[in-house]
């Protein structure tokens, strides 16, 4: 997997506008190569639409066949980065203004569904890894220049952390970084 990050046009960006895809994608990060077999059964998908989520995926640039893996009857595939980000200030077009809203959509819905999953798990967790978990908010008076700083700040701060991966004791932990105007205080309070 290539170490850097994508920040999606509005065109690859409609290859995420299905919370499958996002999932798919986050599977292959987390995980490592998988065939579309391996992941129907985990999204409890068939294999045809897995594969054709993955033929979506790649013709984005979002995956690429893990052609080290595979033999002539198994496809495997793996992420093409390690992180997508997000430009919301994004295009003035209507339809690409359409697209990231519908890519958004997504990303919520299967974020929410994670954070969900860690709240269920949060019990079973070892009492180092449940210390190692919070799950708080702060609403700020920010201006727009100082939000955008303190959003940068916080991604400087978490490239800085490196990978522990040597480290017998080390697990995906995610960090998710929610950052906006309280919904209704700002602008126009129509939808």
């Amino acid at each position: 997997m290539d170490l850097t990050s994508i920040t999606p046009t509005p065109h690859q960006m409609k290859a995420l506008t299905h919370p499958v895809r996002v999932r798919i994608l986050g599977l292959l990060r987390i995980d490592g190569p998988a065939t579309a077999t391996t992941l129907a059964s985990r999204l409890g998908l068939n294999t045809g639409a897995t594969s054709y989520h993955l033929r979506q995926l790649a013709q984005a640039g979002f995956v690429a066949e893990a052609t080290e893996l595979g033999n002539a009857r198994d496809r495997w595939w793996q992420a093409a980065h390690r992180v997508t980000t997000t430009d919301t200030a994004g295009p003035a077009e209507p339809e690409a203004r359409a697209t990231l809203d519908a890519y958004l959509q997504s990303v919520v819905v299967v974020t929410t569904e994670r954070l969900q999953r860690s709240v269920e798990e949060l019990p079973l967790l070892p009492e180092e890894w449940r210390d190692a978990t919070t799950y708080s908010d702060w609403v700020v008076q920010l201006t727009p220049r100082k939000a955008r700083a303190v959003i940068e700040q916080l991604i400087e701060a978490i490239k800085e952390i490196g990978d522990e991966e040597d480290d017998d004791e080390a697990a995906p932990y995610v960090l998710q970084l929610n950052a906006f105007p309280y919904p209704g205080k700002v602008g126009s309070q129509e939808p």
